[in-house]
């Protein structure tokens, strides 16, 4: 072959090459596009490429992926055309957070030689829960922020997109805060909100669970610890433990010597709780020179001489103050008293007949004899006796000098002093006069002179219901201000008649310690409330004996299911049907679930969610209303009839529930106006007539409670002159009484009245 000749047929190849590409793509068709889950099976199919692109088999000779298929996600048969899943496939390792997840194939079929688009969507499937980047968040708060105070947590993340992310947040529950959710763009900001101000010195950290949701069916959740550390403030002042210190020191004591201390104390910590002690500000020169303070100890010392002749009290103010910012700044009374020194002391002989002596002694018993002897002589050993007068003693002179006896002067009480520590005091005629002091303990005796006391006239328990009979509930106590077996209170229950002690019968009292337990389990729904009378009997002679009244309230439990009260159909259970026309929009109400609980509060507050429905993007339920609104409009593909099992679900601990199935059918317009009309005539006649009685009960309760207030005004007026126009002046006491008992019986009356009027509305509420 000539060189001229392989030139020539090397141009004839490229000239076909060409020729071959421009006809490859120039035989290139439409794009086709299918969609799949991710995580799909390893070798499910996706599409038939053969049937989807119309050729026919039997003139095509091979397929084959050219292009576009990430690490071999895809194969398709070479023989057939079917695509299949070559291997296992994640949608967030594949395209991220993208809202569209797409592969784009390139498919070659041979004979003729043609060149197709594949589209391949990956949809996402809830395979990822959200998590939290750390495992833990600390705060530190101060105790006197504010209420309404934000503080920001940090945010969940998931993989997955469009209702299988993060949808919702919920703290664990607290007193004292809440949680608010802020979108931000595309996020969810969860926000811990202060509602209740914190206080340190009652807790001083807080640890909450912040739990994430996605929307996935079921969701998945993840969790953050949150730890809240409560700063501490200068919110709490020093606090001396007595108001007024008071001591007595003879004028010869030595110099240094602590006269007392005081003590303050700061429930407040770090320099918050520090204490510095001070004299007042207004404190007499003198005693600043003749006393010294410690400021970090409170103690008061002696620094210069005393003089019981130039002074014999010393009243001081001594102030606490803390290191806050800003101090807190209290004070007490310092009571000094100086006893006089004399060089020779009348000399006090007591003789004692009885140390103890009953509280029933009649005034003028002898309790003991006292002589009185001084060394001096004269006028300085002349002596006279006297007993202080806040005691019920007194001295009574005998025939012979220096010779008295200490009597009872008043009846004694032993509840309110037990013991009389009698300061005999014996002083001289010299100049100055000299005096000396003894002391008489006496002891007073008991006797049967005080009822059992309840703490309250009437006493308050909270019982739960379907208490375990036999079990104890709550116990009465009371105390006697006598002593020994005076004291001793032994307890029973006051039977009698009547419904309310029909319910007494039930409940048993521990004779010893008051203890009661109820012979029965109660229900809430049946009884509320009752009272009884416990009596409380002492072991004197004779036993005085006080009764109590005791309220019980039952408390109510989460023992009574949700009940359906709409759809139901002839044979009583949760079903129905509603049919509406094909051509409603977005946001119809096709109907509504109700339904109520015999419990109450927490424990009757419904909630309603989806069970099942046949099409999740046709139908939605309102959670609190249990209202069903259609999401989008009817398409022609879409069916005639829908069903939707709907669970409604209280809020106790252990939730419980009930389910209604509601059947939707899709019908032609006339024939859904047609049945719409009747429903509406009939609703439109329950709502007037309702409406009539409740405009007439409104009307009726106004007018009664305004002459209520009228008569009660009247009557109030009348009962005494010292309830007159002028005496209802606050300035005068006798007035005020009279103006706050009106007011409480106007108030104890409008309670009255809007208890009944409000009876209509709570029926109206519950056929809702």
């Amino acid at each position: 072959m000539t060189e001229g000749t392989g030139k020539l047929d090397r141009t004839w190849r490229s000239c076909l090459y060409f020729v071959g590409l421009f006809y490859l793509f120039t035989k290139t068709s439409a794009q086709i596009r299918y969609s799949i889950q991710e995580e799909l099976k390893v070798g499910s199919s996706v599409g038939n490429l053969a049937k989807d692109l119309g050729l026919d088999l039997e003139t095509v000779r091979r397929f084959r992926i050219v292009s576009g298929s990430k690490d071999g996600l895809f194969q398709v048969n070479q023989n057939n055309g079917i695509l299949r899943v070559q291997r296992n496939i994640d949608r967030e390792e594949l395209c991220d957070s993208n809202s569209e997840c797409l592969v784009n194939l390139k498919i070659v079929v041979e004979n003729p030689l043609e060149l197709h688009y594949v589209g391949v969507e990956i949809t996402d499937v809830n395979d990822h829960a959200p998590s939290f980047q750390e495992k833990e968040k600390r705060l530190e708060i101060a105790e006197n922020r504010l209420a309404g105070a934000r503080f920001q947590l940090q945010a969940a993340r998931d993989p997955d997109i469009g209702t299988n992310t993060v949808r919702s947040y919920k703290i664990s529950q607290n007193e004292h805060f809440d949680l608010q959710v802020r979108e931000r763009e595309q996020e969810k900001i969860p926000y811990l909100v202060l509602q209740k101000p914190l206080d340190r010195e009652t807790r001083s950290v807080h640890r909450l669970v912040l739990t994430a949701l996605d929307g996935g069916n079921p969701p998945k959740s993840g969790t953050l610890n949150v730890t809240i550390s409560v700063l501490d403030s200068n919110d709490n002042p020093p606090i001396f433990s007595k108001e007024l210190y008071s001591v007595t020191i003879p004028e010869n004591v030595d110099l240094g010597t602590v006269v007392l201390k005081v003590k303050a104390t700061d429930i407040d910590e770090g320099p918050n709780g520090e204490i510095e002690y001070v004299f007042g500000p207004d404190l007499d020169p003198i005693i600043r020179n003749i006393f010294a303070l410690d400021s970090i100890t409170g103690e008061i010392q002696v620094k210069a001489p005393l003089d019981f002749e130039d002074r014999e009290v010393f009243k001081v103010d001594v102030q606490a103050m803390d290191k806050g910012q800003p101090p807190f700044t209290v004070e007490c009374g310092v009571i000094i008293k100086i006893l006089d020194v004399n060089d020779n002391t009348p000399d006090i002989e007591v003789t004692s007949l009885f140390n103890v002596v009953s509280e029933d002694s009649k005034p003028g018993t002898v309790i003991a004899l006292i002589s009185v002897l001084d060394k001096d002589s004269g006028v300085n050993g002349k002596v006279t006796c006297s007993v202080p007068a806040d005691v019920p003693f007194e001295l009574k002179s005998s025939v012979q000098d220096n010779m008295y006896s200490l009597v009872t002067k008043g009846h004694l009480d032993r509840e309110t002093t037990a013991r009389y520590d009698v300061t005999i005091t014996a002083s001289d005629f010299g100049q100055p006069p000299l005096s000396a002091s003894k002391t008489l303990s006496v002891q007073v005796a008991d006797v049967n002179d005080n009822r059992p006391e309840f703490r309250q006239n009437q006493l308050e328990f909270y019982l739960p219901e379907n208490n375990a009979p036999g079990a104890s509930v709550f116990s009465v106590s009371s105390s006697d201000l006598d002593l020994n077996e005076n004291a001793a209170v032994s307890y029973q229950i006051v039977r009698g008649h009547g419904a309310q002690d029909e319910l007494a019968s039930f409940l048993n009292v521990n004779s010893e310690n008051g203890v009661i337990s109820a012979l029965k389990s109660f229900d809430f729904e049946k009884v509320k409330t009752f009272k009884f009378q416990v009596r409380a009997v002492d072991s004197g002679s004779p036993p005085l004996s006080t009764n109590v009244t005791v309220t019980v309230f039952i408390l109510d439990q989460n023992d009574n299911p949700p009940v359906i009260l709409s759809p139901t159909n002839a044979n009583g259970s949760a079903e129905g049907v509603e049919e509406i026309p094909r051509n409603v929009n977005a946001g119809h109400l096709v109907t509504k679930v109700r339904a109520y609980d015999r419990d109450v509060g927490y424990n009757g507050w419904l909630l309603f969610s989806l069970q099942y429905i046949t099409d999740h993007t046709l139908f939605g339920l309102d959670r609190y209303t249990g209202q069903i609104r259609t999401l989008r409009s009817f398409t022609e593909t879409d069916d005639a009839e829908h069903k939707m099992v709907i669970t409604v679900k209280d809020n106790g601990n252990v939730s419980l529930s009930a389910t209604a199935t509601v059947i939707i059918k899709a019908v032609e317009p006339k024939e859904a106006f047609a049945s719409a009309d009747v429903k509406s005539t009939q609703e439109d006649g329950e709502e007037n007539h309702m409406t009539f009685y409740l405009v007439i009960t409104l009307g009726t309760v106004s007018v009664l409670f305004i002459i209520s207030i009228v008569v009660l005004i009247a009557m109030q007026c009348s009962k005494s002159p010292d309830c007159s126009s002028n005496s209802l002046s606050f300035n005068s006491s006798h007035g005020f009484w009279c103006y706050l008992h009106l007011a409480c019986d106007v108030r104890i009356f409008s309670l009255q009245l809007l208890t009944f009027s409000s009876s209509p509305f709570r029926a109206h509420a519950k056929n809702e």
